[in-house]
Formats: C-alpha cells, sequence, structure tokens
C-alpha cells in the first residue's frame, strides 16, 4: 500500500507486551528500546517519524514502528497511564509536529470490569488488554489491522452498542470528529482530549468484538449434555448437543455434531419444570396435543439455572416473539432459522447487513413472519429482500438514512403497519397504493415538502403522521381529497399558512395537530367535524374554529386577542388559552353546557364573567397571572373542584366560595391583596372538603386562624409571608389532618403548642420570622422536615428521644441559639441537619478578609422526597479576589448533581491556566465535567449553571466581571437598578427554536410532550451521553461588565422561573436583606404557587463601589516564566490569616470517600492532564478589596489561624456539614468540653473552616525571604494573564477535619476502614465499558450508603487515622512531632526546568507539588513532598 507522507503512513502501537531491556518509567510501563520492529512495504522511502533512527534491524524505509509496553493496570490508578509513561520523546516530538496526528485507544475484546480474584483460577482470567496506537487522521481501519495481524476493529459509543468499523473508515479523524461535535474548538486541546483515557466512556475502540456473556445467554444457550426423550423409561439418557435459541430447543441425533437429524421442540405456550428426582434436571414439553417431552440433565448448577431461566421466558410468550434488540449483532444467528414458528422478530438498535449466513437476504427463510423491527441499524439503503416476506403485516425501518423506497414494496399486499419515521425520504413511490391494507404510515421527521400524492390512493390509511418534516403550507383542499384521514400531525414543521381556496368542507378530519409551526392566524371553520385541535407554540393572533363537535382545544403559548368558534361548541370539555394576550372571555364560553376545565393563566383579563363561575359542569378553573379586581358571587351549589387564582389583584373573595362550592378540594390565592378570607361555612357546621389551601403572599392576619377551622380536611396549608403576628392555638388544634404547614415569613414569636394534635403533619416551614421558643413538634409521629431558619430561637427542650421519621432540620440563622453536646447527639439520626458557623473574627480580620459579594441559598425537595438539585458557593476563589456560584438539577437523578457539586470548580480553577478567554476556559469547563462523569454520565444528565466573578485580564486592577455558562434549563438574572437582566440561555427545545431546527436535521425522534427520544426537553446537558449528537455539553457563555447599578444576583432551575418571573424574583429579592432569607423565600413563594418539583435557589448580594479598589498599577515582572517548583516553603507569620480557597457554598452531606475521591480528582486529574502554560501572576494587591493571600492548605480547630475570616462564616446556612451514622466525637462524657472551634452532634460535625468538597487551591502568600522570593517569583509567574497553581496536596475532609496525607503514609491509610475500600475497589458493572482512572470515583459515589434525603453519609470517627483534631494545648507537642518527621517526608524542591527544556502539551510525568501548613503559626514548616494519587483518602 502507497503511502504519501508520513502522516498517513505512521502509526506507533504501544502493546501489551513486556520485554527484557526495556526502560521502565516511573509508573512501571516499559517502554522498549530495542530496535524498531520493521515492516518492509515496496516503495516506501519515507522513516517512521521524527527522531527515527538507524541500527541493526532497522530500515530508513519502514512504514510502521511498533513500541512494546506491559499490561495497563485497571484499578483506576491514574498513574499508570500518564502521557510519560505512555510516550517517549521521540513520540511526543512526533505529536506535536502536527495536530493531525494523535492516539487512539486500543482494547481488547474481552469485557472485566473487576480485577481477577485470587486463586487457582486468577491467571486464567483475561483482562482487558490496552493497546496504544499513535497514528495520524488518515490513517485507515485497514492500514492498523494490516499491522497488527487483526481482523477488524470496533467501536463503542457511550458504553452502548458495538460496531464493526469498515476498512476505509479513520479511527483518529472519528475521535477528533467526535470531539469537535462535543464543542471543543482548538485542535491542540483536541488532540490532548484524544489521548485522555477518561475518554472510553464516550468512544471507545476495540480490537476485537468484546465479549458479553449476558448478551451471548440471552441470544443463544448450547452444550453438550445427558438427554433423554419422551416420559417413558424406556428411553435411555444419551450425551446430545442441546441449543436454546429463539423459541425453539434444538437437539442434535449425534453428539458433539450438527450433521445429522436435528429435533426440533417448540417452547411457546409450553412448560418448563424442574425434574426433582434427578439433581439439575429440566424437563422440557411442547405445546398442543401432540406435544413431545425431553429431559435434559446438566453438569452444573449454573447451567440449570442459566437454562432454566432463559427457557421460562419463551414458553411464557403468547406469541412467538424473538427480541434481539441491541445486541450489537451484525447477523442472525444460524440456529434462529430453526424456529420457524416465529411471527414476530425485532432487531431494532442493530448493524445488521446484507450479507452473509445469516444476514437480512435470509430473511425470507421465515415462512410465518408477520412482524419486524430493523428500526436504528445504519442500513443507508432499504433492503430490498424484505418485500419478498409476502406474510409480513408490520414492518419498522425507522432512522436508517433511508433515502428511497423501492417500488418492490408494493409486493407487500399484506402490510398493514409501515413505520419510515426518522429517514431522508422526500418522497413515495407509486407502487405504494397497491398496499389496500395499510391502515397505519409513519413519515415523521423525513424530508418532505409536501403531503404525498400516493396518500390519496390509500384507502386505509386514517393518519398522517408528518411530524418534523419541511411542509411550509397546508391546503385544506388536499385533505379534503383524502376523504379516509382522521388524524392529522403536522407539528414541527414549517407551515406558515393553512388555507382553503375553495367551500368545500373538510368534514373526515377530526384531530389536527399543528404545534410549534409559524403560524400568524388560522381559519379552520370549513373543518366541521372537529374534535381535538392542538395549536400551541405558534404566533397566532386570531383563531376562528368550526363548533359543531369540538370537545378539546389547545392554543397555550400564542399572542391569541380573539377566540372565534361558531356555533357554541356544546360539546368542548377541556381548553387552554393561557400565555396569550386576551383582555376578556369570549361570550360564547359561558354558554359551554359541557366545559369541565379552562385555563386561562397568563392573560389580560380584568374580570371573570359572573356565568362562567356559575356553571354546572366547570371543576377545574385557572385564571392566574391576569388582572382580576374581582370574583363574581355564587349564585348556586356548583361543581368546582380547582380554583386558581394567583398573581392577580383581588382584595376579597366571595363570600360563598366555600359553602356553595362544596366540591373544592383545592384553592390558591397566592400573591394577592387579600386581608381576610371567607367563612367555611354559614353555621359552625361545616361541610366543606378542602385539601389544599395556598394564602401565600397576602395581607392576612390572625383572624384568619378562625376562619380555616371549619376546613376539617385541610392536608396543606400554605400563609407565609403575610402579616400574622400570632396563630390562635386552640384553632390549630383543630386541624388534624393537617400534613404540611408553612407559616414563613410572617411576624410569629412561637408556633403553638396544639401543633402537637396534627398527628398526620410531615412537613413545618416556619423560617424568617421571630420565634424564639422550638416548637413541640419532635414528639410527632410522622414529622420528616422542620424548618426554622432565620428566626430568633436561643435554645432547644428536646423529649428524650426523637421520632425515627425526622429527616431534615433546619437550624440556620438563629445567632443566638446555643446548642450542647447532649443536644446534639440526641440529633445523632437525622440525615441532613443545618446549623451556623461560629466565626471567632476580629474587627481587623473582618477588614482584611471581606470581600464584596456574600451569598445565601436555598434546595427545596419537593414531593419525591429526593433532592437533585445542588449549589456550589465559593466566595472566596482561586488567588484573588474572585467567586465561583453554581446550580445542577438533575431532575429525576441526584448522582449527577452532587458529582458536579464536587468536581466542578477544581475543573474551572483548572482551565483558567490555560486560556484567559471567556468563551474558552467555560466551554472547556463543561466539557471536561462532562467527560468526568464517567459512566454515571452515560445514561443520567443534569442542567448545569456557573457564574465566574473575577477582574478581566487585561486590566486586573480594573472592574469586575461576571461570567456566565449554562447548558439545559438552569438560569441566572443580574439585578440592575431594580431590573432584571437574563444572564443565560433556556436550552430546551421549546424555548430555543434554533435548537430544535439542530435536533430535528441530526433526525432525533421528538415526542408528541417536545423530548428528546421522550427522555428530556432539553437539547444540552451535562451527562446522558447516548443521546448524543441530539443532546451536547457544549454551554451558552456571556461574559457581563459589572458596574456599580449591579444589586445582586440570582441563581435558580428551572422549576423556580417556571413560577417565579425575573421582575418578581427580582422584587422579592429587593424586600429582603439577608441572601439567605432572600433565597429561602424564593423557594417558598415557588413552592406556593404550585411547584411540587426539586426546587434550588442562590444568591449573591454584590457590593461594587467605585473607589472599592485602591490597587496600585500592575508591576511587570523579568523574572524566567516557567512551570512552578515542585515545593514551596513559606513560613507564615501568628497573625497572617489562613484563607481557604474553597469557601462557604455546601449545605450537603458527603460520604467521606467520596468527598474526598472527587476532590482529589478534581485537583489531580487536571493537573496532569494539562499542566500550567500560560497565565501570568497577578500584581499584588494592596487595598482590603485585594488582600494578598497567604499559601495554605490547612486549617486546623483551634489554632491561631483559625476563624481569621468572618466573611467566610457569616450567617448563612452555607456551613461545612458532613454527616455519619455514629456519635462518637471522641468525647466520652457530657463533663468534658468539646474542641474548640469544633461543634458536633456524632452524627454531622461543624468545625469553623468553611470548606468545599473538591481539592484546596493554594494561595500565594509574600514570603518572608529571598530564597522563598526567588522560589515564589519561579513558581508564580506564568506568561500571558492570570496565574492559576496548580494543587498535588491530596487532602481529605473527613468528618470535617482536614488531612493532609505524604505518600508515605498511603499504605497506613489503606488499613483505615473509612478508606480502605477505596484502594483496589471491585467495581460491579453491567456495562460493556470498563471503569478506569477518574470513573472509578464515580462509582465510589454512586456505591456509597444513602439515606432518603439524597445526601452522602459519612462514616463516624472510627479510628484515629481518620481524623486530626488539635487542641490548643497539644499544638505545640505535634508541631514538634512533625518537625522531626519531616525527613522522611520532605526533600529539597526540584530544580525549575526552563520552558525551553520542557513541552507544554506531552510533558510533565508527574504535575507539580506543593507544600502545606499542618498547623498554622510561627516557626518553620516541614515541606511536604506528595504525590498525586487518583483514589481518595
Amino acid at each position: 500500500m502507497a503511502m504519501e507522507d508520513e502522516d498517513n503512513s505512521t502509526a506507533v502501537v504501544a502493546t501489551n507486551t513486556q520485554q527484557k531491556g526495556g526502560d521502565v518509567g516511573n509508573n512501571g510501563a516499559c517502554i522498549d528500546r530495542q530496535p524498531d520492529t520493521v515492516v518492509h512495504q515496496a516503495g516506501l522511502n519515507q522513516t517512521a517519524g521524527r527522531g527515527s533512527r538507524s541500527g541493526p534491524g532497522y530500515h530508513a524505509a519502514t512504514g510502521i514502528r511498533v513500541l512494546k509496553q506491559r499490561n495497563m493496570k485497571r484499578n483506576g490508578s491514574r498513574g499508570c497511564v500518564t502521557r510519560k509513561t505512555r510516550f517517549g520523546s521521540r513520540e511526543r516530538d512526533w505529536l506535536k509536529g502536527d495536530t493531525q496526528r494523535g492516539c487512539v485507544c486500543l482494547y481488547g475484546g474481552t469485557v472485566d470490569p473487576q480485577p481477577p480474584a485470587a486463586g487457582p483460577q486468577a491467571s486464567s482470567t483475561p483482562q482487558t488488554d490496552l493497546q496504544l496506537v499513535l497514528c495520524s487522521t488518515s490513517t485507515t481501519v485497514e492500514e492498523l489491522c494490516a499491522q497488527r495481524d487483526g481482523q477488524g476493529l470496533y467501536v463503542q459509543l457511550h458504553g452502548d452498542l458495538v460496531r464493526r468499523l469498515d476498512p476505509c473508515e479513520r479511527p483518529l479523524q472519528m475521535l477528533y470528529d467526535y470531539l469537535a461535535a462535543l464543542g471543543y474548538a482548538e485542535p491542540v486541546r483536541v488532540q490532548q482530549e484524544a489521548a485522555n483515557s477518561d475518554l472510553s466512556c464516550l468512544i471507545r475502540f476495540y480490537s476485537e468484538r468484546p465479549v458479553n456473556a449476558d448478551q451471548q445467554e440471552r441470544t443463544l444457550l448450547k452444550g453438550v449434555f445427558s438427554v433423554r426423550k419422551g416420559k417413558s423409561q424406556l428411553h435411555k439418557w444419551a450425551e446430545r448437543q442441546v441449543i436454546l435459541c429463539g423459541t425453539c430447543l434444538i437437539v442434535a441425533s449425534v453428539k458433539d455434531s450438527l450433521t445429522g437429524k436435528m429435533h426440533i421442540l417448540p417452547l411457546v405456550g409450553g412448560k418448563v419444570e424442574e425434574v426433582k428426582r434427578r439433581q439439575h434436571c429440566l424437563m422440557f414439553s411442547s405445546a398442543g396435543s401432540q406435544a413431545q417431552t425431553y429431559f435434559v440433565n446438566f453438569d452444573t448448577l449454573a447451567d440449570y439455572q442459566r437454562w432454566h431461566r432463559q427457557a421460562s421466558k419463551v414458553v411464557s410468550q403468547t406469541v412467538s416473539l424473538v427480541d434481539l434488540s441491541c445486541y450489537s449483532l451484525e447477523v442472525v444467528p444460524e440456529y434462529l432459522f430453526y424456529c420457524q414458528d416465529i411471527t414476530h422478530l425485532n432487531l431494532r438498535h442493530n448493524f445488521m447487513s446484507l450479507q452473509g449466513p445469516g444476514g437480512l437476504l435470509n430473511l425470507p427463510r421465515f415462512s410465518q413472519l408477520k412482524s419486524l423491527n430493523l428500526s436504528h441499524n445504519r442500513l443507508g439503503v432499504f433492503p430490498e429482500c424484505v418485500c419478498e416476506i409476502l406474510t409480513l403485516t408490520e414492518l419498522n425501518l425507522s432512522c436508517n438514512s433511508l433515502h428511497t423506497v423501492p417500488v418492490e414494496i408494493g409486493n407487500l399486499q399484506s402490510l398493514q403497519t409501515l413505520s419510515l419515521d426518522g429517514n431522508h425520504l422526500s418522497s413515495l413511490p407509486e407502487d405504494l397504493d397497491g398496499l389496500s391494507q395499510l391502515n397505519s404510515l409513519g413519515l415523521s421527521f423525513n424530508n418532505f415538502s409536501h403531503i404525498p400524492a400516493v396518500l390519496e390512493r390509500l384507502s386505509a390509511v386514517d393518519k398522517l403522521a408528518m411530524a418534523g418534516n419541511r411542509v411550509e403550507s397546508l391546503e385544506l383542499c388536499t385533505l379534503a381529497r383524502m376523504s379516509h384521514l382522521k388524524n392529522i400531525d403536522l407539528r414541527l414543521n414549517r407551515l406558515h399558512w393553512v388555507k382553503s381556496e375553495s367551500l368545500e368542507a373538510v368534514s373526515q378530519v377530526t384531530q389536527l395537530d399543528l404545534r410549534d409551526n409559524c403560524l400568524d392566524s388560522l381559519d379552520l371553520s370549513s373543518v366541521c367535524n372537529l374534535e381535538t385541535l392542538h395549536c400551541q407554540r405558534n404566533q397566532l393572533g386570531t383563531l376562528t374554529l368550526s363548533g359543531f363537535t369540538l370537545r378539546m382545544l389547545h392554543a397555550s403559548s400564542n399572542r391569541l386577542t380573539t377566540v372565534n368558534i361558531y356555533p357554541v361548541p356544546n360539546q368542548l370539555t377541556y381548553m387552554d388559552l393561557s400565555q396569550n394576550l386576551l383582555e376578556y372571555l369570549p361570550d360564547w364560553v359561558c354558554d359551554c353546557r359541557k366545559i369541565e376545565m379552562l385555563d386561562f393563566t397568563h392573560n389580560l383579563l380584568s374580570e371573570l364573567p359572573s356565568r362562567l363561575l356559575n356553571s354546572l359542569s366547570l371543576r377545574k378553573l385557572l385564571a392566574g397571572n391576569n388582572y382580576l379586581q374581582r370574583v363574581p358571587d355564587l349564585l348556586d351549589h356548583i361543581p368546582l373542584e380547582a380554583l386558581d387564582l394567583q398573581h392577580n389583584k383581588l382584595a376579597e373573595l366571595p363570600g360563598t366560595l366555600f359553602y356553595k362550592a362544596l366540591n373544592l378540594k383545592y384553592v390558591n390565592v397566592s400573591a394577592n391583596a387579600l386581608e381576610s378570607i371567607p367563612p367555611s361555612s354559614p353555621s359552625e357546621e361545616s361541610l366543606s372538603t378542602l385539601q389544599e389551601l395556598y394564602l401565600t403572599s397576602n395581607n392576612l392576619n390572625e383572624n384568619c386562624g378562625a376562619l380555616l377551622v371549619g376546613h376539617q380536611n385541610l392536608r396543606v396549608l400554605h400563609i407565609a409571608y403575610n402579616q400574622l403576628l400570632s396563630f390562635p392555638a386552640s384553632k390549630l388544634s383543630k386541624l388534624e389532618l393537617l400534613e404540611e404547614l408553612n407559616l414563613s415569613g410572617n411576624k410569629l414569636k412561637a408556633i403553638p403548642s396544639t401543633v402537637s394534635s396534627c398527628k398526620r403533619l410531615h412537613t413545618l416551614i416556619a423560617h424568617s420570622n421571630h420565634i424564639t421558643v422550638f416548637p413541640e413538634i419532635l414528639n410527632l409521629p410522622e414529622i420528616k422536615l422542620v424548618d426554622l431558619s432565620c428566626n430568633e430561637l436561643t435554645e432547644i427542650q428536646l423529649p428524650d428521644s426523637l421520632p425515627s421519621t425526622l429527616q431534615e432540620l433546619d437550624l440556620t440563622g438563629n445567632n443566638s441559639l446555643m446548642l450542647e453536646h447532649k443536644t446534639l447527639n440526641l440529633f445523632s439520626h437525622i440525615t441532613t441537619l443545618k446549623l451556623d458557623q461560629k466565626s471567632t473574627t476580629t474587627a481587623g480580620d473582618s477588614q482584611s478578609a471581606s470581600t464584596p459579594w456574600n451569598h445565601g441559598y436555598s434546595e427545596m425537595s419537593g414531593q419525591r422526597n429526593k433532592l437533585c438539585v445542588s449549589v456550589l458557593a465559593v466566595d472566596r476563589f482561586g488567588d484573588g479576589v474572585e467567586a465561583c456560584y453554581g446550580i445542577f438539577d438533575g431532575d429525576r437523578n441526584e448522582e449527577v448533581p452532587r458529582l458536579l457539586q464536587c468536581t466542578m470548580g477544581d475543573v474551572l480553577c483548572e482551565e483558567l491556566q490555560h486560556s484567559s478567554i471567556d468563551s474558552v476556559y467555560m466551554c472547556n469547563t463543561f466539557l471536561t465535567s462532562h467527560r468526568k462523569l464517567g459512566m454515571t454520565g452515560q445514561k443520567l444528565g443534569a442542567s448545569a449553571l456557573l457564574c465566574y466573578i473575577h477582574h478581566e485580564p487585561s486590566d486586573p486592577g480594573g472592574y469586575f466581571s461576571l461570567t456566565v455558562a449554562n447548558v439545559g434549563t438552569c438560569q441566572a438574572v443580574l439585578c440592575r437598578d431594580g431590573r432584571p437582566v437574563p444572564l443565560s440561555k433556556v436550552y430546551s427545545l421549546e424555548n430555543c427554536t434554533e435548537e430544535m431546527e439542530r435536533v430535528k436535521l441530526s433526525k432525533a425522534i421528538i415526542t408528541e410532550d417536545n423530548k428528546v427520544s421522550g427522555v428530556t426537553c432539553c437539547s444540552r446537558l451535562l451527562g446522558c451521553s447516548y443521546l448524543s449528537p441530539w443532546v451536547l455539553p457544549k454551554p451558552w457563555v456571556h461574559t457581563e461588565p459589572l458596574c456599580t447599578q449591579d444589586e445582586f444576583l440570582i441563581l435558580g432551575n428551572r422549576a423556580l422561573f417556571e413560577r417565579v418571573s425575573y421582575q418578581e424574583a427580582v422584587c422579592t429579592v429587593q424586600a429582603v436583606r439577608d441572601p439567605c432569607a432572600a433565597a429561602k423565600k424564593l423557594c417558598s413563594l415557588a413552592q406556593s404557587y404550585g411547584c411540587k418539583d426539586n426546587i434550588g435557589a442562590a444568591v449573591v448580594s454584590l457590593h461594587i463601589s467605585e473607589d472599592s479598589c485602591t490597587c496600585e498599577p500592575p508591576i511587570s515582572s523579568t523574572e524566567p516564566r516557567g512551570p512552578p517548583p515542585v515545593a514551596v516553603p513559606v513560613t507564615p507569620g501568628p497573625t497572617d490569616p489562613v484563607p481557604l480557597s474553597s469557601s462557604s457554598g455546601i449545605v450537603s452531606e458527603f460520604n467521606s470517600e467520596t468527598t474526598s475521591e472527587v476532590g482529589s480528582e478534581a485537583g489531580s486529574t487536571a493537573s496532569d492532564e494539562h499542566p500550567s502554560s500560560g497565565p501570568a501572576s497577578r500584581p499584588e494587591r494592596r487595598c482590603s478589596l485585594h488582600p494578598a493571600t497567604t499559601l495554605c492548605g490547612i486549617m486546623v480547630p483551634g489554632s491561631v489561624g483559625a476563624g481569621t475570616h468572618p466573611g467566610l462564616f457569616q450567617r448563612q446556612p452555607s456551613c461545612a456539614t458532613f454527616s455519619s451514622n455514629h456519635s462518637d466525637n471522641g468525647l466520652d462524657s457530657d463533663d468534658e468540653a468539646p474542641l474548640e472551634g469544633v461543634i458536633s452532634n456524632g452524627s454531622k460535625l461543624e468545625v469553623e473552616v468553611d470548606i468545599h468538597c473538591c481539592a484546596f487551591q493554594l494561595r500565594s502568600g509574600a514570603p518572608e525571604s529571598p530564597k522563598d522570593l526567588d522560589l515564589e517569583k519561579r513558581g508564580s509567574d506564568y506568561p500571558n494573564g492570570k496565574m492559576r497553581r496548580q494543587n498535588s496536596v491530596v487532602v481529605s475532609a473527613t468528618n470535617g477535619c482536614l488531612l493532609a496525607v505524604c505518600g508515605r503514609e498511603i499504605a497506613d491509610l489503606k488499613k483505615s476502614p473509612s478508606t480502605s475500600s477505596l484502594f483496589g475497589k471491585k467495581l460491579s458493572n453491567g456495562s460493556v465499558v470498563a471503569p478506569e482512572d477518574s470513573h472509578n470515583l464515580i462509582e465510589v459515589a454512586l456505591e456509597a450508603p444513602k439515606k432518603k434525603s439524597g445526601y452522602f453519609t459519612a462514616p463516624a470517627q472510627q479510628d484515629p487515622e481518620d481524623q486530626l483534631i488539635v487542641p490548643p494545648s497539644l499544638e505545640q507537642e505535634v508541631r514538634e512531632q512533625l518537625r522531626g518527621q519531616s525527613p522522611l517526608v520532605s526533600g529539597p524542591p526540584l530544580p525549575s526546568i526552563p520552558p525551553s527544556l520542557r513541552d507544554p502539551v506531552w510533558d510533565h510525568p508527574h504535575p507539580p507539588a506543593f507544600a502545606s501548613n499542618l498547623v498554622p503559626g510561627p516557626g518553620p514548616v516541614p515541606i511536604l513532598q506528595h504525590e498525586v494519587y487518583d483514589t481518595a483518602l
């Protein structure tokens, strides 16, 4: 094979065979230094690449050289696959020469994610081999296979199906195209990412087809067993080959051979039973009057169970169905053709080929086949062979990139259902009209520009399914000619007009779907028998319909001002006209005799007709978010069951509302101006059936309590943010069925003691009041959640025992609250305990550590009792005065939000080292976080929003800027001059037209609820990689300069902003000074407005002033720039502040394994992936806004430096809280004083440090000696822009204590109960993808024990190795011991290597390490030299 240049001819393969004489790298990888293996090819005069050498056995004309490398470890250790051990200097030089060169990782065919067990069989257990192939983007599969003597290559996306690559396909180009589609734009970065082993969970190449035992079991079972035919004892047992495939049991007549007669036993409808007289024996019987029986005796229990399980599935079927979907099949198993009774064959989601023994050309051998599913098989052309299966009644060829349909389709005279959705069809053959029995034809998501004319002759087709095509106009006369069509689906087209050129009536159409088009007016008066119309999300101004048979009208999200329906639609039962511009209701609405549900929310209505509310059929009326000033009186008893009048201007409700509408079960009148509520009945006896009442945000006082007594069936009562001074105790005791009570935002000083009468109460929310006494609720048998934050509690008197149901207790924001050790122990079983951090700072310290912002946030789990929202909040981020905030919404999963919460801050910090361009570092942060989700991100995903407050790199002493990036539906709003400024983009199909077009062009199937493949309404998410390329992780990025008019920033998820508008959110926060209380109010309002989902909100208060910055001009540095040294000794003074890089932010409880592992992953992996290469150090700040920072790694409770930054420990629910299962905190009795700075309850531990679960970023401080100054300069001077430090210190936040562990202590940690499971942990996983590197930490996080609230729980202090709490009295002794041990772990810093000798991309065998001082204070601090470990400590 001739090759033009070295780029398309060079492929360097690192195989898994260790050879003698090799140079062993730092992590044990052995690179062969013997003369290169030569493959002689005629006509080649090129060398193998840069750095080629001559020698024995080496020829100048080599095309490919081979590097030998021994087995890669599979236990997740990153040290075994670093670039240094992968490649030598020649390979790195070769890679640098052209970005079209790169590395492809080839995995072996055996999938075994767990390490082999010890024992005699361990040696024979194969492991997944890994081969590293250096090649160019023009290298084909054929060339790689020729070098390796392989049969072919396979590719797997997202741990899903495995496809054989064509010989002409180019693996590296496929890899680069995949990364470019994700969002990577820079060629150098694409080259780096392609060499990252973490990428294998997204895209993975195999050198042979991977073996999946479970898949083989479900498709084919065979073996040689003892067999006896018939129930008679006259038959003898004989060894025969037995096969279970499809619907039949196949028994060979000759042992170990299939050449003789084959006995076929149909099993559908038959029996499979255990034979008790013989061990491991099954009896197989067919159905029918001439049933046959075979006895099979298996050798092992495993075989017996496997065959019994599979055969039981077959005999339980009612039809002869064989489901082989999602098996990565290329051909049908040959034995399946023996099953001639098969009527239904499902081959969906495979890679079926035409040729071969079991190819599609052989499908006509199934003589009774009626249903065939070949969807999602990448066929490319219509398989004409299926047109020979004349018995077919159902054929599915969706999503196969078909461009034409052959005329032979007319041969299928029995065909009734034909699905051709998701292809590239633009026309249909005329021969299709011969299918007289065809009644269902799917043409959605193709390229049709008009309705095919052949449909006029398909008289049996009653539904036109053409959603997602390119139809721009609809002639009603065309529909009139198709008199057989009743249901027409034209949603998601490009319809601009629907018109009728004649007066001919369209009488047959009963259902019409025109959603998501471009219509500005719609006249369907000629469609006289229309029953259901969907026309949401158009631009309709007017709508005209025929009302003869109209039953349901969906017309929300338009611009309607007029709706004309004639005659009066007496059959109408459901009408949705929400989110339009209606100023009044049409008169015909009140005349509808059967109307049951009306939705007029978000219009411009100022009044409701009196006749409407007195309708005798109306059961649900939604009229919120209008301008209603009064509600008409009720004249008679009405059947109304739900009434929503929130967000109007109502000052009162009809006095007869509750005793005229006795069926009312739901009433929401929040956000009005009510001063009282009507009585439940005119007398003392009440017949009210009301169950949910929402009165939030009105002007009600305590007198309303007496009026609530009559609603004795009340289960949910929200009366937050009113003017209640008290709640009558006698009245509360009568609400015995109450389950949820929200009294937040009032002026209550106490909760009545009679609340103990509400035995079913499970949720009490009473934050933002003046409550001083803890209510008597802890004796309620079903209490789950108690929120008394932002009150004035001073003490808590508890019963001897607490209910086991209590899951969450929030006591933050009670400044005077003091909890005794005994009280905390009683709280030990609570899953989520939120307490304030106590700060012991002075005024001077506060001034030096203040930041121009502070935050508060709130998370509420909603009805699912599973918190799937996480908030990231770091007030002091990175090296200077910067901040990072984020919110992550997993919708229905909790894993992805928490993993993003743990890692994303560190990923951003790492990306900032490599670029100062906002769109670049933010985009790469999201893409890297997407990759780090590993196996979890294959099927699960989350919306994410990240905000980064910083100075512009071009003006480090100037004003701040806010960079926002988001995917999904999380949003950020900035308040500027009292007005909301949206900063994010909502990536949902309904809200983003360009995203809808992109998803349609990629031929995704969008279901009727506007979800991609029925999974998610978002077109961009982190995770859900199996939905690629429809759902991408590339974010929207926007940078907004901050000014003095900017007051605060609001972050929220979809559930928040669906219920609370931008303007209302801004006004709400303006009225509340405390960011924590403001965030809680936003969440409470959303719940009161009807939200049932998880809600998350974060409020960042900004204090940006023109004279707040007194920085001196930037000082230019002339020091040589290069990578930082390995260790930097720094000795802070006794009064130096010791800030933590990651500050207040997370009130979630994390498992110590997950916390530390994710932390070390985020800190270390990024370091070895992308060495520092760029940003210059920032000038020294000399103002309170930009204080000089100090290098710090650990803050010990009770030490001199502890708690020196009050800005980090304000009254917010952003304390560092860690939960556990025990209550041993090192305090043996109550008379022992707890350690200073440590508040512990056994299950939760709170310390006087504000930490984030990510790895801690180290800060640079002013060096005190010339030597330190020199090291500081050499370590911090980076070219171009910002300076970011890499942190290689392994930090574990175990039980709230920070551990700095040197490399020598790793062995000891493996013995610890709380950490031993993280070293060499065996992970069970059913995916074909084996976990590696950062994927291990994801799996460990998922396997961590969880409680019902969804928070991770950490083990208690079971072992002294898990804790490092140093009392003040022992500080000096510990310092001396550490000084004595320092020779074991410290060493001189490695000399800095000049930049000219190092490659910023492929060098760095180890990331740079920094020192970490264990105990701040005077005196020398030992230098700790660390390695970065992938596993957590």
